[in-house]
């Protein structure tokens, strides 16, 4: 299947926003007192979606937050940069989401999260969430968003409308171990696999949905369910994109890691956008790779994104 047109119209997401909280040791879980720093905005639909706007593509979310400074301290900063905040509703009866992190020895992280009974988990096809997908070109989901069988029946509907109106679609797992046991996300992942136009996995959340044994017999059989292109995010390793006719690997960039937070939310966006603005796959890959190297290196979520000017001198230091 080729890549499919581009709408006009801009590109929309829909989850969750959250601060997130972070702790200034490594070590494993929150069981004793530490030093934490934040709160930082975040939410990987917002970093998503700041990403794009600092593109300079027309950009919306729809989420909920509650009536406190997280929740104002995320609007504010997704407003400033230009991203269409009218679908976000203000909850004076819920907390805004929140994230705890901690980074082990060995680079991974542990997340202690408040989505579920948070206005986060209030997030629904409103009036103004509605019109917000009429002048929705691209849908980006993201599965972390997909916590709740009230979110997905909520995303079900959204990706009804944007299909409707001709509107293409794309889908980041974004997989937390801390989320495997919940019941809701597994099949909010094989819901979304039948919608997708574009589907962005990071390195073994490529298997995950599939019966294959190998990577090539996995890409194969996701092509097969009707995505128009698949984008392997490989971390430090770059990244690779795959369409039926061709496979293409793009190497990353070298930077010194501060905090992985949000690097493939910003790799996402990157390339979503650059690809709707008309630039060739390749270019989106660099640009992508780029976008999520700046982003590892700078600490917190929404602090790692980047400009387009950003990306291209990191580019052209590589070269």
């Amino acid at each position: 299947m080729s890549l499919p047109p581009v709408r006009p119209g801009k590109i929309v997401t829909m989850g969750e926003i959250l601060v997130d909280i972070m702790a200034v040791e490594r070590g494993t879980g929150f069981r004793t007192p530490l030093n934490l720093r934040g709160p930082f905005p975040g939410g990987a639909p917002a970093i998503f979606i700041f990403q794009t706007a600092r593109l300079g593509h027309p950009a919306g979310i729809i989420s909920c937050v509650g009536d406190d400074d997280f929740g104002w301290m995320n609007v504010e900063r997704l407003q400033r940069d230009g991203v269409d905040v009218s679908a976000i509703r203000i909850d004076d009866d819920q907390v805004t989401a929140s994230a705890f992190v901690r980074y082990r020895e060995d680079g991974d992280r542990d997340f202690l999260f408040n989505l579920k009974r948070s206005a986060a988990g209030q997030t629904a096809l409103d009036p103004p969430a509605r019109a917000l997908l009429a002048d929705c070109g691209h849908f980006h989901v993201m599965g972390s968003s997909l916590f709740s069988f009230h979110l997905i029946d909520e995303v079900r509907k959204a990706i009804e409308i944007v299909k409707a109106n001709g509107a293409t679609v794309s889908f980041d797992p974004n997989i937390r171990k801390e989320m495997l046991n919940i019941a809701e996300m597994r099949a909010g992942l094989e819901f979304m696999l039948q919608y997708c136009d574009i589907f962005l996995p990071s390195g073994p959340e490529l298997m995950m949905p599939t019966e294959a044994k190998t990577e090539q017999a996995a890409i194969a059989e996701l092509l097969g369910l009707g995505a128009s292109c698949i984008v392997v995010k490989r971390a430090a390793g770059g990244a690779s994109y795959y369409d039926a006719t061709r496979a293409l690997d793009v190497p990353g960039y070298p930077v010194a890691e501060a905090d992985p937070t949000g690097a493939g939310d910003c790799f996402g966006a990157t390339f979503v956008t650059c690809l709707r603005q008309g630039l060739p796959v390749e270019d989106c890959m660099r640009l992508a790779n780029a976008a999520g190297a700046l982003a590892v290196s700078r600490q917190g979520g929404m602090e790692g994104i980047s400009s387009l000017e950003e990306m291209r001198a990191l580019i052209a230091r590589a070269s």
